[in-house]
């Protein structure tokens, strides 16, 4: 039976999924807990993954070595980068990047993890059709499909942003999904990663994130639930 495992970085991400879970049980891993149990009959690992892209990593191999799941959708917030993107707009990823993986003085581009095959982890074909219908049917269309940056910093700069766009080509920024997209790929598990604008990165967040955090968490919980009924 396969067996998906969905992700998010904090309480709010993940509560609604916890809350429409059936046959609920916890284990707790590296301080990490897991629930697993059935969502609309799928059987579904759900956890916190924590801040940050050691805490992701850790998270999605114990999920994988542990739990066997075989489809990781990772749930969050971020901030806009591409000029296009509105609050409440939704990414959904191509590929994922580090963008704090900066070895250029050694002559690598930035993002580029030395001496590896790639650096760029692509997501799964099917999981962004499927996230895209999604996002026809609840969030009005508003969504782009597009590289996710990730990086162990809050962004919160217009140069910094404006380079994030047009040095490495991000849609958005947050601080978790290359590590779990990395992990996936080093597995071979399908994934795909599904961002929220909660914030426009440029130094307005602390207007806007909390306020808008809450209602980003309601409609990923939409959209990831609306994916889950309709995996095959």
């Amino acid at each position: 039976m396969s067996r998906i495992g969905l992700l998010g970085a904090m309480d709010e991400e993940i509560a609604l999924l916890l809350a429409d879970m059936d046959k609920a049980e916890t284990t707790v891993k590296a301080g990490i807990t897991y629930v697993t149990g059935t969502l609309h009959g799928k059987s579904v690992v759900v956890c916190k993954s924590g801040v940050g892209k050691v805490n992701a990593a850790v998270t999605t191999q114990i999920l994988i070595d542990t739990f066997g799941i075989d489809t990781v959708l990772f749930t969050g917030v971020a901030g806009a980068v591409h000029p296009d993107l509105e609050i409440g707009d939704i990414v959904i990823s191509t590929s994922c990047v580090q963008h704090d993986m900066d070895v250029t003085a050694l002559g690598f581009p930035r993002g580029v993890i030395p001496y590896q095959e790639t650096s760029e982890f692509k997501a799964d074909n099917k999981l962004i059709a499927l996230a895209e219908e999604a996002c026809n049917k609840i969030n009005e269309g508003r969504y782009m499909k597009g590289k996710v940056l990730s990086g162990d910093q809050f962004i919160s700069s217009r140069e910094v942003v404006k380079m994030l766009h047009e040095e490495l080509g991000g849609a958005c920024a947050e601080m978790e999904g290359a590590a779990v997209a990395q992990v996936c790929h080093m597995n071979d598990i399908p994934f795909v990663i599904l961002r929220s604008m909660s914030d426009k990165a440029d130094g307005s967040a602390h207007i806007n994130f909390a306020e808008f955090t809450v209602e980003a968490s309601r409609r990923s919980h939409q959209i990831l639930d609306y994916m889950v009924r309709n995996l095959s």
